[in-house]
């Protein structure tokens, strides 16, 4: 850059003297050393594509662009900026450019100035932390994850998706793209309406059906409604899925955590806890994998007439089993008091947040209402594009193949467990996409044989993890998921599971 006239009277002039309440001086703080000129010299390349910028947009873009350079951490605090006549006979632009982009990023608190003391980078002003992280739950650091909830990715069927979008958006009318109905896509709740009721035997009316970003937020809503109810404490399945317990305390609800026996949830633990809200999984319970029994749903159906209760059915994976139909759900004995939930984060992808409740009559217009102010609705596009799938037969292909892929491997597992670890007991009906595993007494106590499998790079879940209960005896019980992993990385895992696990055998 030009050097600066020592007798300059800019007010932003860099040969001012340093401004004394500034405790980083002419070469700035927090930065290891490097002199504001360095900083500024690192600076003005960024400012070189903002002066070349077309004439009616170079001042929004030179603010811009110093905007970024501080924000980067490339003009750091404390830094003191050339004088504006200064600037811009380096950058090639007009004075009153530069002057303005300084007092928009003074206003802004990017910049601070003072008369005779120069124009400094505010100390408000911090670095971006560098790009973007990814916090998704994912395995770090692990070979084989056996961790279950997961379906196969690959799986998703990428080119009957786009299809389906390049029709949706040939044929979408412009109203369409406005602030869609709170309950979903008229086209998508009639579609998924009818497949409901042909694939799990739903009362499925298309007026009580709300589409929403998954079972997450349909117990979110479930849970808004309750607590205005008055509703304080929500029964749940011991073992069963941990998220519960969370998403009900995120609407103010507490959880009673009720145990279940080989038919399915205990009644009389439930009679006795007082609730008159229920989750249940009973199609293929999470985790134990057992179906309820004719007697059991047809006891807790009972016990919710008594009780005026409602019933949350957590459909998760209900339309996979694979030696027989699956078992029709629940709400379709008794629509006024059981609420239906599933999505498509296990027959599609989770990261497409779709899914669906119906709900009593009793309650949709609340849960419309609560639906409206937590998010104004589901994206018009997405639920559009869904529709189509379904109503062009896509979802009950995808569904074929997923089943044939997911059977496999769980006979894959199944074998595999009893060549390297005989005398397992696999439990649970052939279903969903886990298993439970009982792993022999002599590879136990558990908190040994998941640490080993953990320096081995296996990741597990315990089945003692998803319930109060802790076994008896010395034998390791996991929940094994299968379906996010091909043939031979099941194999594969397995062998090193037992490898790490000879140390306690």
């Amino acid at each position: 850059m030009t050097s600066s006239g020592t007798n300059s009277t800019d007010p932003a002039d860099p040969s001012s003297p340093a401004d004394p309440r500034d405790p980083a001086g002419p070469r700035g703080g927090g930065d290891g050393g490097r002199t504001a000129l360095e900083s500024v010299s690192a600076a003005w390349e960024l400012l070189l594509p903002a002066a070349a910028a077309p004439v009616r947009g170079r001042g929004r873009a030179l603010q811009s662009a110093l905007r970024e350079a501080v924000r980067s951490g490339r003009l750091v605090p404390g830094t003191r900026l050339p004088s504006s006549r200064e600037l811009a006979a380096d950058l090639g632009v007009s004075r009153g450019l530069v002057t303005e982009a300084y007092e928009q990023l003074t206003a802004e608190s990017y910049l601070r100035s003072g008369r005779g003391a120069g124009t400094w980078v505010s100390g408000s002003a911090r670095a971006a932390a560098g790009n973007a992280r990814d916090l998704a739950p994912r395995a770090r650091d692990t070979v084989v994850d056996f961790r279950p909830g997961t379906p196969d990715l690959s799986l998703f069927p990428r080119s009957a998706w786009a299809a389906a979008h390049r029709s949706v958006l040939g044929r979408l009318p412009h109203s369409a793209l406005g602030y869609p109905d709170p309950r979903g896509l008229p086209e998508l709740r009639t579609a998924l309406a009818a497949l409901l009721t042909r694939r799990r035997g739903v009362v499925a009316a298309p007026e009580r059906l709300l589409v929403v970003s998954g079972v997450a937020q349909a117990t979110t809503l479930l849970g808004f409604v309750l607590h205005g109810r008055g509703t304080r404490t929500v029964g749940v399945e011991d073992p069963g899925s941990p998220e519960h317990a969370a998403l009900f305390a995120s609407a103010g609800l507490g959880t009673a955590r009720l145990p279940l026996d080989d038919e399915g949830l205990a009644v009389a633990p439930l009679v006795r806890s007082g609730v008159r809200a229920l989750v249940t999984t009973p199609a293929h319970q999470f985790p134990t994998g057992i179906a309820y029994s004719a007697a059991r749903r047809s006891r807790l159906l009972d016990w919710a007439r008594q009780t005026d209760g409602v019933i949350m059915e957590d459909d998760y994976d209900g339309d996979f089993r694979y030696d027989r139909a699956p078992v029709g759900a629940l709400q379709g004995l008794d629509p006024e008091h059981v609420a239906y939930t599933g999505s498509v984060s296990k027959s599609l992808a989770p990261g497409l947040r779709l899914g669906w409740l119906i709900a009593p009559a009793s309650m949709t217009d609340e849960l419309v209402a609560r639906k409206r102010t937590m998010d104004l609705g589901n994206p018009a596009v997405d639920q559009a594009v869904l529709a189509e799938f379904i109503t062009g037969g896509g979802y009950d292909r995808q569904l074929r193949r997923c089943q044939r892929a997911y059977r496999e491997r769980r006979d894959v597992l199944a074998s595999a467990l009893s060549e390297h670890f005989p005398g397992t007991e696999v439990s649970g009906i052939a279903a969903g996409l886990h298993i439970i595993a009982r792993l022999p007494a002599r590879y136990g106590p558990e908190a040994a044989f998941t640490a080993r499998a953990a320096a081995s790079g296996i990741a597990l879940r315990l089945l003692s993890d998803c319930g109060t209960a802790r076994p008896r005896d010395r034998c390791v019980r996991l929940v094994l998921g299968y379906a996010h992993l091909a043939p031979a990385e099941i194999v594969r895992g397995v062998r090193r599971l037992a490898e790490a696990g000879r140390g306690s055998a």
